[in-house]
């Protein structure tokens, strides 16, 4: 019976610091979180991530309907969908969050941030593993798409209003629709810089570099005349 006591006293422990993490990780990440207890009473991110961990913890120990209804009722009350059979690493944060969508098989690391209207979703019907994995210390940046068994490596961004059908090497930014790397030279992506709007613009670079290429070859021209 104490062995009993014993494991259930761990589990509690466990749990206890799971829901103490993601409290700091909102003080962390948002500038506007003030105190704990608005954190606890106000966050629909927290609310959604905090239902979820209960429907997940049920559903994988096969327990019918009542961790989907669970889901549903997140969805209803927070605006934030997450299927009880996704997996969420710890240090996981949305901010703000109405319309995020994670879907069923989607794998989530650690130190992750999603922003609000962002769906981590798959491409149709298909079966098996159809949603995207996301490595640790990753931001998805407002509105952005992330579709199918893709992966989005450690350490990358994905720009705001991107869809992101290819896999997202790690440390990378990706920008655009379709989903466009953009690497800045010789620069590291912060894992947790959330200053996701100033991105790289690689279609403006290279209409910049065609402008350029012009400019030179007009000057060459008129130096030929």
């Amino acid at each position: 019976m104490s062995e009993r006591a014993g494991r259930v006293g761990e589990f509690l422990q466990r749990v206890v610091a799971v829901f103490v993490d993601d409290v700091q990780v909102v003080k962390d990440r948002d500038p506007a979180a003030t105190n704990t207890l608005e954190i606890v009473l106000s966050y629909p991110g927290l609310h959604a991530l905090w239902m979820h961990r209960v429907a997940n913890y049920m559903h994988r120990r096969g327990v019918p309907l009542l961790p989907r209804l669970l889901s549903m009722l997140a969805r209803a009350v927070t605006g934030i969908e997450i299927h009880q059979g996704a997996t969420i690493g710890r240090r996981f944060f949305i901010d703000h969050g109405m319309g995020v969508v994670i879907g069923e098989t989607c794998e989530i690391g650690e130190n992750v941030t999603i922003f609000q209207g962002v769906t981590l979703g798959g491409t149709g019907k298909e079966r098996g593993k159809r949603h995207p994995t996301v490595e640790d210390n990753v931001v998805i940046a407002a509105g952005a798409k992330v579709l199918g068994p893709i992966k989005v490596g450690r350490d990358s961004r994905v720009g705001a209003g991107a869809v992101v059908i290819n896999d997202v090497p790690p440390n990378c930014t990706v920008v655009g629709v379709p989903g466009r790397v953009a690497v800045r030279s010789g620069e590291r992506v912060s894992p947790i810089d959330l200053h996701h709007e100033n991105l790289p613009d690689p279609v403006l670079d290279m209409f910049n570099g065609i402008e350029r290429r012009l400019d030179r070859l007009e000057h060459e021209r008129e130096g030929d005349t």
